[in-house]
């Protein structure tokens, strides 16, 4: 099979995340091709991506692949892929609620849905989980703006809102039936409220939870102790065997600092995020309002009202979440929302490094 030598690309900036968003129909059909196209595009595997766009962290080595929806609730399909960055690995094993944030205006963009004349909203369907989604951003004389007032920690400067909102999830926000197990000694509480998450008190693995993600993911005795918690969880989470997968994602939680709810060091899953992902913020925010759960005693919720303000290394995230019980008292997630912002940087075609010329590592 010949694998192209290059695509018609847009790189964009999605909430703290940075992503290469692709047609589908400008990808190759099979797989296998596709994943094999994109891990020379990025440049993997090298540490430092140097011959590829990928920028040598997980959170710049990302793809968006979208395409229209023949699902009556959806506008568009959205696939993420995780690419490896030092490994040759295409994982499609969990969604990205950043580069979620650019796949509406991509979507426009590309001529996938009209723009409204002021505000467009495109309802995404996210392929990895089958959970939906609704962005609206602002699209002036019928054209994406990027520009605005918006900010988000972690990424500099201002840019337009892009405001999304998640109706509830396809599958139990508690996938263990539990708020709380135990979990390789460790008291847990396994969410997925769009992304599978434990959540952890950092204090019952010694350390602060105030550390920087450097000082964290050289620390080997929580590395190993995370690896054993991860691959335990995800057996009772139903996700068998996560050895070589990016889920579930590990949170730990610590007291906030600067009037948040919650302040979060988060494992994606090997290095520790310097901010923390859209649905990993979403199934965070859920986890803390679930009575019984390990955030009891740690996170300082607000006496009213759905938003809770997730503290992070490089800053916050604010995030609406609400939860009811249903009739057999298990809880339910009601809603959630976020407001994040996205900007296009390029938009032309990638010429991917030769096929056969992987980097010696």
């Amino acid at each position: 099979m010949t694998v192209p030598a290059e695509a018609r690309c847009m790189l964009m900036r999605g909430g703290t995340s940075k992503g290469a968003y692709f047609l589908a129909e400008d990808l190759p059909a099979d797989a296998g091709a596709r994943d094999d196209l994109l891990l020379r595009v990025m440049g993997s595997p090298d540490p430092r991506q140097i011959d590829g766009l990928g920028g040598a962290h997980p959170l710049t080595s990302k793809v968006a692949v979208v395409s229209a929806s023949a699902d009556p609730e959806a506008d568009v399909d959205y696939l993420f892929l995780q690419v490896g960055v030092d490994r040759p690995e295409v994982s499609d094993r969990q969604n990205c609620g950043n580069l979620l944030a650019g796949v509406g205006p991509f979507a426009v963009e590309r001529g996938l849905v009209a723009a409204g004349d002021g505000r467009t909203s495109v309802r995404l369907r996210m392929v990895n989980s089958g959970d939906f989604a609704v962005a609206s951003f602002p699209t002036p004389g019928g054209r994406v703006d990027y520009s605005g007032t918006a900010e988000i920690s972690g990424v500099p400067g201002t840019a337009a809102p892009v405001v999304i909102e998640f109706p509830q999830g396809s599958g139990p926000l508690l996938p263990t039936g539990h708020a709380r197990d135990i979990v390789a000694d460790t008291p847990v509480t396994c969410v997925d409220n769009g992304m599978p998450t434990v959540l952890i008190a950092a204090a019952s693995l010694k350390v602060t939870g105030y550390e920087s993600p450097k000082d964290l993911e050289e620390d080997l005795t929580l590395a190993d102790r995370l690896r054993e918690i991860r691959l335990e969880a995800g057996k009772l989470m139903g996700l068998g065997d996560v050895e070589g997968t990016t889920v579930p994602k590990l949170s730990l939680l610590a007291a906030p600092l600067d009037g948040g709810a919650v302040m979060t060091r988060t494992f994606i899953p090997v290095r520790c995020h310097t901010s923390i992902g859209v649905l990993g913020a979403a199934s965070v925010a859920a986890g803390l309002r679930v009575e019984g759960g390990v955030g009891e005693g740690v996170a300082r919720l607000p006496a009213q009202g759905d938003r809770l303000r997730i503290e992070h290394p490089s800053g916050f995230l604010d995030i609406e979440s609400g939860i009811a019980y249903d009739a057999e008292g298990v809880p339910v997630a009601r809603r959630t929302a976020v407001v994040r912002t996205a900007r296009k940087i390029f938009d032309g075609t990638v010429f991917a490094r030769p096929a056969g010329a992987a980097p010696h590592l």
